[in-house]
């Protein structure tokens, strides 16, 4: 009975405490989780895009004709990469042609403030896939659906306006010799009229798009279109 009782207390004194296995792993979990903590710290700001290492300008082929592009004056961050494109949009501020600055942060408070008249010339660079040339459509197309009366304007700019009941209709054409300008304009209605004028580079069109209220200005708004050509693909064309 006495030997049975010491066995019985021996065996019971020799088992050890189930939590001593824990404490290792513990321990090893902890120093696991914080050397991943340690590595993602130092990794962390080469996860980063760094847009101060954006180029100022891009490389970028449009109907296999190259251009040279302020990449923030490209309007779509989708086409703010280098290479082949089918279509490229800008804006430049007026009359700097300068790339505008990014757009401020509009709430609520802030929205009567935020609406100021248009001071941006803005520009769409498409292929053309040899569709009808701008001066093509200019020469043969426009004439069929322009009234017979034109209107001299200022400074030897012409107005024409489309005939009612056209696929043209509620909308003029200015031109001009020098400098080069042809224009066809919205009229001004409920939202002031918008000017669209295009010129052809090899395979690219350029769309230009301007207030009529400009035109008031007409050259200077030619020789800002002819500068920006030249700044985009070194040639008038």
């Amino acid at each position: 009975m006495t030997l049975f009782s010491t066995a019985q207390y021996n065996g019971r004194g020799t088992r050890r405490p189930r939590h001593g296995h824990m404490m290792p792993l513990l321990l090893a979990s902890t120093i696991a989780a914080g050397a991943i903590a340690l590595v993602a710290y130092l990794l962390w700001p080469t996860w980063e895009p760094d847009a101060s290492s954006s180029p100022a300008r891009l490389p970028v082929s449009i109907g296999a004709t190259l251009f040279n592009v302020p990449t923030a004056a490209i309007r779509m961050k989708i086409q703010r990469h280098s290479g082949p494109q089918e279509r490229v949009d800008l804006s430049f501020a007026y009359p700097s042609l300068e790339a505008p600055d990014a757009p401020k942060h509009v709430s609520t408070d802030t929205l009567d403030e935020a609406v100021q008249p248009i001071d941006r010339i803005f520009l769409s660079i498409s292929a053309h896939h040899d569709s009808l040339a701008p001066d093509t459509r200019f020469r043969t197309i426009y004439p069929r659906y322009l009234e017979q009366a034109s209107i001299p304007g200022q400074d030897g700019l012409t107005m024409r306006a489309f005939r009612d009941g056209t696929p043209y209709s509620n909308e003029d054409l200015f031109f001009a010799n020098t400098p080069s300008l042809n224009a066809r304009c919205t009229r001004d209605a409920m939202t002031p009229g918008m000017c669209l004028s295009e010129r052809r580079i090899d395979g690219a069109d350029l769309t230009f798009r301007f207030p009529r209220s400009w035109l008031a200005q007409w050259h200077d708004v030619a020789n800002a279109m002819d500068r920006l050509t030249v700044q985009l693909h070194g040639s008038g064309g």
